[in-house]
């Protein structure tokens, strides 16, 4: 099963399963930014932002020294808490020997503090680099951050138990749109894919296309 049927499969769990009032805000949420008339993301042939992080183990990563290994694949994602990002995780690990065998690196962002980005299993067991944008710096630099508006703040509160600020280590309620550049060895970006609707992600085919491209 491909990514995009997986995910699909899980909104239609989702939409089953959730209250009408948790959906019609969900979706008051997308809509939202999707018609906002904002265009959110650097775009194909802009230079990307350079960047240090920290990965779980406490350990720097520089976006830059990654680049004079080879092309980088660049998600961002909202946090281990969003089974959709899950999935597309565990989707692209499966993708990494394809994605190394055409010299490319993937590397994973997102706003979660350092604390809850792994567990012990998962750090020694990563093949690919998890940082942590705690205060969203990095998803700002790409355009992609945005506010959590209070109506979301509430439902992510009451209904799902999900203290973001908490669980990111911050005292905002951010996220990043969810977003993945394909950067060449130059630090150009190459495609972006950038889409508020949370429940969608690239294909890891689509991926392999585009390093193919480089």
């Amino acid at each position: 099963m491909s990514l995009k049927q997986t995910l699909e499969e899980m909104k239609q769990q989702f939409v089953a399963h959730s209250p009408a009032e948790v959906l019609a805000e969900m979706f008051r949420s997308i809509r939202e930014q999707q018609e906002s008339g904002v265009r959110h993301g650097l775009q194909e042939g802009q230079k990307a932002k350079d960047f240090s992080l920290n990965n779980p183990m406490g350990i720097p990563v520089h976006l830059y020294d990654e680049l004079a290994k080879g092309p980088v694949v660049l998600t961002f994602y909202r946090g281990g808490w969003c089974p959709f990002c899950n999935a597309q995780l565990r989707a692209y690990q499966k993708l990494l020997p394809e994605i190394h065998a055409l010299g490319a690196r993937l590397i994973a962002v997102s706003p979660q503090s350092p604390d809850n980005t792994l567990s012990h299993q998962e750090k020694e067991e990563l093949r690919f680099q998890v940082l942590s944008d705690t205060n969203g710096l990095v998803a700002a630099y790409y355009n992609i951050l945005y506010d959590v508006p209070p109506y979301l703040q509430e439902i992510m509160t009451n209904k799902f138990k999900l203290d973001l600020a908490e669980y990111n280590a911050t005292e905002r309620w951010i996220l990043p749109i969810p977003s993945t550049f394909m950067i060449d060895e130059s630090g150009m970006i190459r495609s972006a894919y950038v889409n508020p609707d949370f429940m969608k992600r690239p294909d890891p085919e689509d991926i392999l296309a585009e390093l193919r491209k480089l």
